[in-house]
């Protein structure tokens, strides 16, 4: 708490909260893991240390512009333009017939992301249209492992945060530069954010039981 009786702000972001208290019971020494959190809007990767209910944030990086929403643009343009191709009409100007379009594409790579089988056309062809936004993803774990001088080969876990990360290529491509490491998605990316916010508000005002009192957090070192 700060004098003024307001929560404290950490880097070490809310989401990651669950990773913690899920992980604590039966590991012993200290366990080095990476947060990769691609949302809706925004892209963070968090580095940090937990050693006995301690959590130590060594780096940090993302990228405030990239997230779902992105994936979801390079959808709506696509078909915009093939229904310009083939139909001879531009519906730019339409509302409702934009978002119509949007909330279709949402729907589209929302499948994609949750069945093991599907179309393989429409598949490959997200992938192909958003490949450069997901090779993107990549440049903020090497900055964050580079900033804490930590090589990836020292990285015990990989904790999946943010609904962005179901995208079947993104995991790959994340488990690929992790040299096949098995990804912890043990936290429902749509349940993080109100889960831990809950959790890190009882550590900093000192209620809730016991587990939870047991943890600390530290300020990523600037």
């Amino acid at each position: 708490m700060t004098r003024n009786g307001k929560l404290r702000k950490t880097p070490f972001n809310s989401r990651h909260q669950p990773y913690g208290l899920d992980k604590k019971a039966g590991r012993t020494g200290e366990k080095t893991v990476l947060i990769f959190d691609l949302g809706g809007v925004t892209f963070d990767v968090s580095l940090l240390t937990i050693e006995e209910g301690i959590f130590e944030v060594k780096a940090t990086a993302g990228d405030t512009h990239l997230g779902g929403e992105d994936f979801d643009n390079r959808l709506v343009n696509h078909f915009v333009n093939e229904f310009k191709r083939k139909q001879k009409k531009d519906i730019t100007g339409n509302a409702r017939a934009l978002r119509r379009l949007r909330t279709a594409c949402e729907r589209t790579k929302r499948t994609l992301s949750s069945t093991t089988q599907t179309t393989i056309e429409v598949d490959s062809l997200f992938e192909e249209l958003c490949m450069d936004l997901f090779l993107k993803c990549m440049g903020p774990v090497e900055k964050c492992l580079r900033d804490a001088k930590i090589d990836k080969s020292r990285v015990d876990d990989v904790v999946l945060v943010g609904g962005s990360t179901r995208i079947p290529k993104v995991q790959q491509l994340l488990q690929d530069f992790f040299n096949g490491k098995e990804l912890c998605k043990s936290i429902n990316p749509d349940e993080a954010v109100a889960y831990g916010a809950a959790v890190q508000t009882a550590i900093l005002t000192g209620e809730g039981d016991q587990k939870v009192q047991d943890l600390l957090l530290l300020d990523v070192a600037h």
